[in-house]
């Protein structure tokens, strides 16, 4: 039983087709008023087809809605948003150049004069407990508060629907509680809240109804407080899956070390990376947490060779590699995986092959004396696609085709398979589902038992927890003293990677 009854939205038989692929067949859902209704599937399950379809952006082939009674049907967001439905992206859309009462402004069809949205946003924020300055420049915001700008900017429009695709990705503990304040208020108020996660236990936590699909269809519509969250992950994937096992591991000489280093930041609201110093053993996983904006991304950057630190060296297996580029430190044996999929870690337009081609050519000899061996970039497309079961017609397709969790499983498997000395990689898991969460993590922890160094920067506690022998926290550009991970609890991380501690900056471990 839901808390109200009365229905809000209904969906019956909805369909939408593409070449190849049935993306939802025949889906049948109900959400009531002031529910809390998750809507679960592991990658390319559908559920971004669905939403988009509910909030406008896409039109189904078959099958009809109904909002409040009434037939529903969108031809586009400004439609939705007109009929009382709203959506919490996944990626944020804001200016970083303009304020917090600007931003909200370009999202309203008529926004109020200036001084009035100002005391409205103010007000709004208050009483859902997500306070923010309407002068604020988004730019100097953190990602918890770029958050609150967006839901905000949806509550304005006071929805009687409110969909939000993966809200906790760059949350702390702590600040994801404050979320679920919000959503359990809203809830009581008679808001219907459709919430779509990979994390399982917040779904237990939070959510009244679950709806589960796979490959398209719904496959069941368990009670996630009745459920637990690996039957929910099953249900997803069709079957039983293994959990991670960490293997015991000997560490060995330090493979991957930096001292001292820093970096301007890289535009006027990027993070420079002040003074950062760790030392990565063979055999070993650093976990780096933080939340998002921190630094993480700049410190890739300056670890792989795209940015040359001014200040500071970093080593590969004791030799300077700080003056070396990406392909000449690759050609030693660092790899590394970006956050953002399309544009950085894989061409959008580019096929699987040639995506494959691009970082693994020296390492695995796909261009020999210079002439490009096609036939064995393309099994080596193939070999990625196998062991980390990317769902898609084959390795011609182009990356922008994939969906964000399957591209992530293959720009993941790709460094992976090239067995480096040691792995860079930042938000491994970001938008995957359990079951490829799972084999993304095993395979980080067997890569490290066969003697390789990794380094994890995520934002995800349970990941690191899980994965990490010792942890450091990002913040502001500043490391914190790394510590082993059994000395700490979600607690202490959470208040590390919110900046709620010393920021000591971590001496080289020898």
């Amino acid at each position: 039983m839901t808390r109200a009854g009365q229905s809000v939205l209904s969906l019956e038989g909805l369909t939408k087709i593409y070449p190849g692929v049935r993306a939802c067949d025949d889906v049948s859902l109900e959400i009531a008023a002031g529910e809390v209704h998750a809507l679960l599937g592991e990658n390319g399950a559908g559920k971004t087809t669905l939403v988009k379809m509910i909030y406008g952006l896409v039109q189904p082939d078959a099958g009809r809605m109904t909002l409040r009674g009434a037939p529903y049907a969108p031809p586009e967001p400004r439609a939705a948003r007109a009929a009382g439905v709203a959506m919490v992206f996944q990626h944020f859309s804001l200016f970083d150049a303009l304020s917090v009462a600007e931003n909200i402004a370009l999202g309203m069809e008529t926004a109020p004069p200036p001084r009035a949205l100002a005391q409205r946003i103010a007000e709004v924020s208050q009483l859902y407990g997500l306070p923010l300055d309407p002068a604020r420049t988004v730019g100097t915001l953190s990602a918890g508060e770029r958050q609150r700008v967006e839901i905000v900017r949806c509550l304005l429009q006071e929805p009687r629907l409110l969909i939000m695709d993966e809200p906790t990705s760059v949350l702390t503990p702590q600040e994801t509680e404050i979320l679920f304040e919000t959503l359990r208020k809203l809830a009581a108020e008679g808001t219907s809240i459709l919430y779509i996660s990979h994390k399982l236990e917040e779904i237990r936590a939070l959510c009244d109804r679950a709806t589960i699909l796979r490959r398209g269809r719904v496959v069941a519509r368990p009670d996630p407080r009745q459920s637990t969250a690996r039957e929910m992950a099953e249900a997803m994937v069709g079957g039983a899956f293994d959990t991670t096992a960490r293997a015991r591991r000997d560490t060995g000489e330090v493979a991957l070390e930096a001292r001292g280093l820093s970096l301007p930041a890289p535009g006027d609201f990027g993070t420079a990376l002040r003074d950062v110093s760790f030392a990565l053993r063979q055999g070993e996983v650093l976990g780096i947490g933080g939340v998002a904006g921190n630094g993480q991304e700049e410190l890739l950057a300056a670890l792989s060779g795209e940015r040359r630190a001014p200040r500071g060296a970093v080593f590969l297996q004791g030799r300077d590699v700080g003056a070396l580029g990406p392909a000449q430190r690759r050609a030693l044996g660092l790899a590394s995986a970006p956050e953002e999929r399309l544009g950085h870690a894989a061409v959008p337009e580019m096929s699987l092959t040639r995506n494959a081609l691009l970082t693994a050519a020296a390492t695995r000899g796909l261009a020999p004396r210079g002439m490009i061996d096609w036939g064995a970039a393309r099994r080596f497309a193939e070999e990625v696609i196998a062991r980390f079961d990317v769902r898609t017609p084959g390795p011609e397709v182009a990356a922008r085709a994939l969906s964000g969790g399957n591209l992530q499983k293959f720009v993941i498997g790709r460094e992976l398979l090239q067995t480096p000395v040691a792995l860079v990689v930042n938000q491994p898991t970001w938008g995957v589902d359990a079951a490829a969460a799972a084999t993304i993590r095993q395979a980080l922890m067997d890569m490290a038992a066969r003697g390789a160094a990794v380094l994890a920067i995520s934002q995800d506690l349970d990941e690191l927890m899980e994965i990490s022998d010792r942890f450091g926290a990002l913040n502001a550009g500043r490391l914190s003293a790394v510590r082993p991970v059994g000395e700490l609890d979600r607690e202490r991380i959470g208040l590390m990677m919110g900046g709620a501690h010393d920021m000591e900056v971590a001496h080289v471990a020898q």
